[in-house]
């Protein structure tokens, strides 16, 4: 049986390699989880070592089949945790990541499809980050493009938000930035600030580059619908 700290670590991979495709450096996986690269790497032999992931000397790691099987299973749990606080306890968006970090390992199957049940099998969290199945089949995790990225004149459909920020999360929500909304990018300033108008409202909002760079966008003329289930 695994403990919750290797859950973590495994789901913390998941979520790397969806970033980038080649291995997962054992720094960005320590920074991610707040711990020291020594601890990482202590971790990573113990992982290799049940065959959860492979390490590439100099590289980083990779999830097997296995480990990523393992880390599928964490997510699913996460994302309808998060999306049961939101929609049934009303819980803010902003609120619900680190009570699902914590609730994540101790629910039970059964638990689970009840939740699942409950909420008529999402198919996406309140962040818009996809649900997999409980097939726990490999889902889409490819991020796309951000607002960052946008040219002036672009109209936009966010599609996902990171959770990683409560408060850039706060934010967004205060200025009505979610998944489905429509942007129509009016500035890119070269001092690093984008402006949008609301495609609804017509309201503007400005922001750093840091904060659109974590809005991952499709261009309103090739994305589809706002997936069920989105804020």
């Amino acid at each position: 049986m695994l403990s919750a700290k290797m859950e973590d670590y495994l789901k913390a991979i998941y979520e790397l390699q969806r970033e980038s495709d080649g291995p997962v450096a054992t720094s960005h996986i320590a920074e991610l989880l707040d711990v020291t690269p020594p601890t990482a790497t202590s971790m990573m032999e113990k992982l290799a070592d049940r065959e959860l992931v492979e390490r590439e000397k100099y590289k980083g790691v990779r999830l097997t089949p296995e480990g990523e099987t393992v880390a599928l299973e964490v997510v699913r749990h996460h994302r309808l945790l998060e999306t049961y606080l939101t929609e049934e306890l009303g819980y803010d968006w902003a609120e619900v990541h680190d009570e699902a970090d914590r609730l994540e390992h101790h629910i039970s199957e059964e638990f689970e499809r009840r939740v699942a049940e409950v909420l008529d099998d999402p198919a996406v969290d309140p962040h818009g980050d996809p649900i997999p199945t409980d097939a726990l089949d490999p889902v889409d995790e490819s991020p796309g493009s951000t607002l960052e990225e946008c040219a002036e004149g672009d109209t936009v459909v966010v599609q996902r938000v990171s959770d990683r920020d409560p408060e850039e999360l706060a934010y967004l929500d205060d200025a009505g930035i979610t998944p489905g909304t429509t942007l129509v990018v009016e500035e890119v300033a070269p001092i690093g600030m984008v402006t949008a108008a609301l495609g609804e409202t017509g309201e503007t909002v400005s922001l750093p580059d840091g904060v659109a760079g974590t809005i991952f966008v499709t261009h309103a003329d090739d994305s589809l619908e706002p997936a069920e289930g989105a804020v």
